[in-house]
This record gives C-alpha cells, structure tokens and sequence, in this order.
C-alpha cells in the first residue's frame, strides 16, 4: 500500500532501519520499494531494466546504506551510481525525498534539490527541474504530492506544494501551489481543475 508523504516520527536503535520520505524503513521494506519501482516500469512482465531504473536502484540502496552506515556497500552502490550521474545527467542527491514507484521517462539532465520532497507514483521527463529559491516568502525547495506528472524541460521552484493528481506540461514554470487533481499549463501557467488529470500518463501505479 503506497504510504502518504506526511512525515512520520519513529525512533530505532539499530542499523537495520532508514530514515526514508519521512518514516524509517527496514532492509525488507526497502526491497519491497525496489520492487514498486521496477512494476511501475515493466509491470508484471520480466523485462530488462532500463538505465533510468538501474539508476533508481543504486539511488534507492546508497541512500539506505549511507544512512545505516554500511560503508562498503553504500561505497560499492555509490560508485555506480555516481558513474551513471556523469554518463546520463541524473543530478539527483540521495538527500532527496522520494517516495514508491518513482518513474524517470528518459535518461537526459535533471536536476532536483536536496531538500525537495516527492510523492508516491511520481513522473518526471528529461529536462526537469526542481529547485530551491534562496530568499522571500517561498525560500526553500517544493514539495510535491502523489501522482504527479512533471513534462519535458519544466521547472518547479520555491517551498511550494504540489498537490495529488497534478500534470505539470512540458515546458511550464512554477513557483505557486497547485492544488489537487489539477492540469498546469505554460505560458500563462493557467491551472485547470480535472478529476482524471494524469489518466493515461501514469500507469502500474503501486
């Protein structure tokens, strides 16, 4: 079952748990999360992972080893990963938030901020930006919400809120909130409210 992005207070002792989106995590549950990763790519099927999943896997096990400070196989996940970052232009940190079934449509540049938060069942295209502002009233980095879809070159900026449900075409730049089951569109940024916003773009959900 796909766990909200609230955070989540919980306190362990031991190396067998991560602080990951807000709650910790066990080894078995971070499996469990690989496993929602890998769906929202090939389904059922048993296909060959993509290079946008293999980076997801490495990212998913440095960030969990790093934390439970398991330095010979948080160095042996890091080094991939870090080869995979200069060859395709993943600039996406392991401080980064990210909850179950991230999808990556294309490998290319994105970029995301260290301190930004994104949900369960989240897209995002080549050319992505998601971003802090360093001063005034939205000072920090985003937080986006479940289900989201975020286009090709789109930027998302600022301590905002994304809501559930949203598509976020190609191209747009947002620096507000968005609230739930919305479209936004560039140009004019309009937001038009839709119920089946992201039906069709998101699919195997988890």
């Amino acid at each position: 079952m796909a766990r909200s992005i609230e955070t989540v207070h919980t306190h362990t002792h031991t190396h067998t748990h991560t602080h990951t989106h807000g709650y910790f995590i066990k080894k078995r549950e971070l499996k469990k999360i690989i496993e929602k990763d890998i769906f929202r790519y090939n389904g059922n099927k048993k296909l060959k992972y993509p290079i946008e999943l293999k980076f997801i896997i490495r990212w998913r096990k440095s960030k969990y080893y790093k934390q439970n400070k398991m330095w010979c196989r948080f160095l042996f996940n890091y080094f991939i990963l870090t080869r995979y970052r200069e060859k395709y232009h993943f600039q996406i940190p392991i401080a980064t938030n990210i909850g179950e079934g991230f999808y990556i449509g294309h490998f290319g540049r994105i970029i995301i901020n260290p301190k930004a938060t994104i949900g369960n069942n989240c897209n995002i295209a080549v050319g992505v930006t998601i971003g802090q502002e360093n001063r005034g009233k939205r000072k920090g980095a985003p937080k986006i919400g479940n289900s989201v879809w975020i286009g090709t070159n789109a930027t998302i900026v600022g301590n905002i809120k994304i809501g559930n449900n949203v598509l976020i075409a190609p191209n747009t730049y947002v620096n507000y909130d968005v609230p739930d089951n919305s479209i936004v569109i560039c140009g004019k940024s309009i937001i038009k409210q839709r119920e089946n916003a992201t039906q069709n773009y998101i699919s195997n959900k988890v």
